[in-house]
């Protein structure tokens, strides 16, 4: 079966006048099959901001032609002989990182997602010099560290996006200790927000949310919100905040959210903005008062991932989409940029007719 894939996607080729939205479809040259691998056909694929991120080249140059997409369910079509506890005809998901050295302290740690070595899902290059490419695509092979199981009672559409906005803020919370008895703020109210907003209320914390979009408040309420904006500072209230703010406004107060940190509390940052879009400046006599820290948090790894898919099965959490066909992504990237998604597109395969 898996003889019949072709490997093709949605690929920026950097052929002008092309614009970055504007994408086309190119045959490429897959991941070369490793006996840890698993070949999957993918059948759908949610739409990051790390994908806008990198075709407007905001990160930094990228590696042309290129596919994105790193938000990725389907069907394993192929494993290899060292494959374990995965088979043919399973769903499954691959989220923002598809490799890692595997032998370091981080790898055997349980925080493959930190490896020094590690391949993101695309603009990677493995060992051999072939270029990783997203899910934008027909199918992926990805080392079986890097994918995930999808229970029967989630459906794709609804796991697409955890594989990254869901994982990325997952991460920080279960590390940072949400649950019954914290109190948890949510910076920014998009597609890692709203999934900060599910997870945090789901794991027993009081969830403050924090957004200057009135036309979200609503939805906010409906997601679980316990609190919504505020119109004077909290003072030493919150155990945690998880900002998912990738565009920083320099009049922005980040002395503000650190005052409302309790003793120890954590301020930690998962959005990421173009590379000359710096935090907002601070000073060390902000950190003093309540010996508050600031942070950062890298998706998540396998581990936390079926934590993640576990309590999305059993407290039955679906988050909130807009489904659309993969030809359409020109569409669904604009939206994510103009930040007209409510609150994740999934993008639906559809290449195998082009």
């Amino acid at each position: 079966m898996s003889n019949t894939i072709q490997f093709k996607g949605y690929a920026l080729t950097g052929k002008y006048p092309r614009k970055w939205s504007d994408l086309q479809v190119l045959s490429y040259q897959p991941k070369t099959f490793q006996p840890d691998d698993v070949e999957i056909a993918i059948t759908h694929c949610g739409v990051c901001g790390s994908d806008v991120h990198t075709l407007t080249q905001g990160w930094g140059k990228s590696k042309l032609p290129l596919v994105v997409g790193h938000e990725i369910v389907g069907k394993v079509v192929r494993v290899g002989d060292n494959v374990k506890d995965i088979k043919a005809g399973d769903r499954v998901g691959v989220g923002a990182q598809i490799g890692s050295c595997m032998h370091c302290k981080s790898c055997e740690s349980d925080y493959e997602n930190y490896c020094p070595k590690g391949i993101p899902t695309y603009n990677g290059e493995y060992p051999d010099g072939v270029i990783s490419q997203g899910g934008y695509s027909t199918a992926i092979r990805a080392h079986q560290q890097f994918v995930f199981p999808i229970p029967h009672e989630i459906e794709s559409r609804h796991a697409a996006s955890m594989m990254c906005a869901g994982l990325t803020v997952y991460s920080p919370l279960k590390t940072h200790g949400a649950g019954p008895g914290k109190k948890v703020g949510v910076v920014g109210i998009g597609g890692l927000g709203h999934y900060a907003v599910l997870w945090a209320k789901a794991m027993g914390a009081e969830v403050y949310a924090f957004t200057h979009d009135s036309s979200k408040m609503d939805d906010i309420k409906k997601m679980g919100a316990d609190h919504i904006d505020f119109h004077k500072p909290l003072s030493r209230a919150l155990d945690l905040i998880i900002s998912t703010r990738d565009v920083f406004d320099q009049n922005m107060s980040l002395d503000t959210y650190l005052s409302m940190l309790f003793v120890h509390g954590k301020f930690v940052t998962v959005g990421l903005p173009d590379a000359n879009n710096v935090l907002p400046e601070t000073h060390a006599f902000s950190f003093v008062p309540s010996g508050c820290f600031l942070g950062g948090s890298a998706i998540g790894s396998k581990k936390e991932c079926l934590e993640m898919l576990d309590l999305a099965r059993s407290k039955k959490i679906k988050p909130w989409i807009e489904e659309m066909p993969m030809c359409d992504v020109k569409k669904a990237l604009e939206g994510v940029k103009q930040n007209k998604v409510r609150y994740r597109y999934i993008l639906t395969q559809d290449i195998e007719n082009k």
